[in-house]
């Protein structure tokens, strides 16, 4: 059976649901960023912003010399995330198939729905009106065979409507469009491919043989090569009903120090693995996702070696998997960390009793670390490595207590 796959795309989505409520801001330039600094960097424009040469990722203070009108909303996510549970309400009375990528980003699969919904491009009207009236929020719907190209078929509409990609024409509907639209051609490959081979268009690389391809793409040529042709057998994935803890930061400058940057993640599986001491979660599997400062994503997943709640348990692998990862030279702007797959606690009553020693030590300063926590709060006690990139420069550095990690003799 052909699989019918929609992508509901709603642009500038933190923008959109804030023009519902203030309709002063409607029709104008409209940027959403932190606006306690002319150095925080804009999270997203509007299509107004676009015209006037401010994009996201741009500093603050620069997209107000651009557009001196423009209007900047702090971030709100109390409210996207409600119009994206609303979203979501409204994606799942028609598939049990569907699957949130961003806010304002939903892919549906409607396959065999025929009878309930009709044909597919019919069942993209039915949703875009009820997200219309459910949410006052104008989106566009594209409709094909396979997820990248419904998605892509979503942008490529300039105002609100539809996009029916036939089946088996695919491939004509991706030879026209910019390389740029091709998942994994970012910035610096399209650089690359207009440079060395003069590559504009998805035609010139669907006619390329992979061992050109392999030049740029290394082993990746040949997922790139089946995109170009409008191929992606990836499914719509549901939403997980596990529980999942995470962690996450958006740097406050563009970093690239190795030493900084594990600081970081140290930092944020300390968060971690004190709500899972505290709900008494045990996670078998972690994963690990940062963002560079040219836009181009990782996200990298990892079987922990054994279940365990201990920040020394779970930084290590995540370690390893990040100095692996991140092999660019490019500053890494934001990352995230998560746990899931628990397994039930151990039956052994306390870690303490059978454990090594050095872990005996380990787990009673943790310990140590979150009671002082909960009386006197987060930012009072942690580690030197974490605090060195929160708390360079504050005023509260010297009411704050650091501990070298490694020594744990004297705490």
């Amino acid at each position: 059976m052909d699989r019918n796959i929609l992508h509901i795309h709603i642009p500038a989505f933190p923008i959109a649901v804030a023009r519902v409520s203030r309709p002063e801001i409607r029709d104008r330039p409209v940027a959403v960023a932190p606006v306690h600094s002319e150095r925080a960097l804009v999270l997203s424009v509007s299509s107004e912003a676009r015209r006037e040469g401010i994009f996201r990722g741009m500093p603050l203070g620069k997209a107000l010399k651009l557009c001196p009108r423009l209007a900047v909303l702090p971030p709100d996510p109390e409210l996207t995330q409600n119009a994206v549970r609303v979203l979501s309400g409204v994606a799942a009375r028609y598939t049990p198939l569907w699957e949130p990528s961003r806010p304002g980003h939903v892919y549906l699969d409607v396959t065999g729905t025929d009878r309930l919904w009709g044909r597919a491009k019919d069942t993209a009207d039915r949703v875009r009106l009820d997200i219309k009236d459910r949410l006052s929020l104008a989106g566009t719907v594209g409709v094909a065979s396979n997820k990248m190209v419904s998605s892509i078929a979503s942008r490529v509409i300039r105002s609100g409507g539809v996009l029916d990609v036939d089946h088996g024409r695919e491939s004509t509907f991706m030879a026209p469009l910019n390389v740029d639209v091709l998942p994994g051609v970012g910035p610096v490959r399209r650089g690359v491919l207009l440079e060395e081979l003069n590559i504009t268009l998805v035609r010139q690389i669907a006619a390329l043989d992979l061992s050109s391809l392999k030049l740029i793409f290394g082993r990746h040529a040949y997922v790139i090569h089946q995109r170009a042709f409008g191929i992606d057998p990836t499914p719509v994935y549901p939403p997980r009903a596990e529980p999942v803890v995470t962690g996450e930061m958006t740097l406050p400058r563009d970093e690239n120090d190795d030493a900084k940057l594990l600081g970081i993640l140290y930092g944020l599986v300390e968060q971690c693995s004190r709500k899972l001491r505290q709900r008494e979660l045990y996670p078998r599997r972690a994963g690990l996702h940062f963002r560079y400062a040219d836009q181009e994503e990782v996200i990298r997943h990892i079987l922990l070696p054994r279940p365990s709640v201990w920040d020394f348990d779970l930084y290590a692998p995540l370690e390893k998997l990040f100095m692996k990862a991140c092999r660019r030279r490019v500053r890494v702007r934001f990352m995230k960390v998560w746990f899931r797959d628990f397994a039930p606690p151990p039956a052994q009553l306390s870690l303490f009793t059978f454990a090594p020693p050095d872990e005996k030590k380990k787990a009673h300063v943790i310990s140590a670390l979150d009671r002082i926590r909960e009386k006197y709060g987060d930012g009072e006690i942690q580690y030197g490595r974490t605090a060195g990139s929160h708390h360079r420069g504050s005023e509260d550095t010297e009411k704050s207590i650091f501990i070298c990690p490694g020594d744990h003799r004297d705490k």
